[in-house]
């Protein structure tokens, strides 16, 4: 009697192609269309996250500006699910340019807010990012004070020259950097004095359930400590619980962001406080 099992296996030793392997390119490949689809039919947007001040008066320091897509049946897609098959693509720096463009046209409606949006060192080099950037600096001289511009912590270090670069020539416009992700990546520490990072936002990995875990705990004190020998600004990324918040307060992080304080959303919420305001 043949053994389906080995037939199976050797099959697949001999080149026939593997399901699973088969399963993961068609689901890619569906990403990849239905991000295309959203660029090209303008389908895409922003969704609003707050980061709070961790000391009183508690305000907003400043928003991040997610990207989005919409599928097919117009539901809001968030990058998590897409941003992983995209962003080494020529299409991950199209989401980039969108991203750019959404956040500068809110900085221009809404000149009491601050918004920080994602990059990818790579958006550096690509010459429509540049165009946009440039394109709204000259109409509105002020807008680069108004804007954050964060870097992913393993994207800097992929090209540290360039990256340093670009916010040299960047710092005429006040613009501020944040490096994202920090401690999760393999920052070399030395390279801090040469970047101009004025805030670093501490990867949730670390902060989640951080009160309940010594060794995050430790991680996270040391992470607060270089920053502020770099006199840097520290966010708390994904703080979920008051505790949580508490304690990393205590610990000297200047800023908290995560549901605690609010999940993304499309509507932007500086302007449905405005309402309230008006209400009262």
């Amino acid at each position: 009697m043949i053994n389906k099992r080995k037939l199976r296996l050797a099959n697949m030793a001999e080149g026939s192609e593997d399901p699973i392997s088969a399963a993961v390119v068609s689901r890619e490949r569906s990403t990849l269309d239905m991000v295309a689809e959203a660029v090209k039919h303008n389908q895409t947007m922003l969704a609003y996250q707050p980061v709070m001040q961790a000391m009183p008066p508690h305000g907003t320091a400043f928003y991040e500006g997610y990207i989005r897509v919409l599928d097919a049946t117009g539901r809001v897609i968030p990058a998590r699910d897409f941003m992983h098959v995209v962003d080494d693509k020529e299409i991950g720096r199209e989401l980039d340019c969108l991203a750019l463009q959404h956040g500068l046209r809110a900085l221009v409606k809404s000149p009491q807010i601050r918004l920080s949006i994602n990059m990818s060192a790579r958006s550096i080099g690509y010459s429509r990012w540049s165009k946009v950037l440039d394109t709204f600096l000259k109409k509105d001289s002020s807008i680069g004070e108004r804007l954050v511009l964060e870097i992913s912590e393993a994207s800097a270090m992929a090209t540290p020259e360039l990256v340093i670069d670009f916010m040299n020539r960047m710092q005429k416009h006040g613009i501020a950097f944040a490096l994202d992700n920090f401690g999760a990546g393999t920052t070399a520490i030395g390279h801090f004095r040469e970047f101009f990072f004025d805030a670093v936002k501490i990867d949730g990995q670390f902060i989640r359930g951080i009160t309940s875990n010594p060794d995050n705990q430790a991680v996270t004190r040391a992470l607060v400590g270089i920053a502020k020998q770099f006199d840097m600004l520290v966010v708390a990324e994904s703080v979920e619980t008051q505790n949580d918040a508490e304690f990393l307060v205590s610990i000297g992080v200047d800023c908290l962001q995560g549901f605690l304080y609010g999940a993304p959303t499309v509507t932007p919420p500086w302007l449905e406080d405005m309402k309230k305001a008006n209400r009262a």
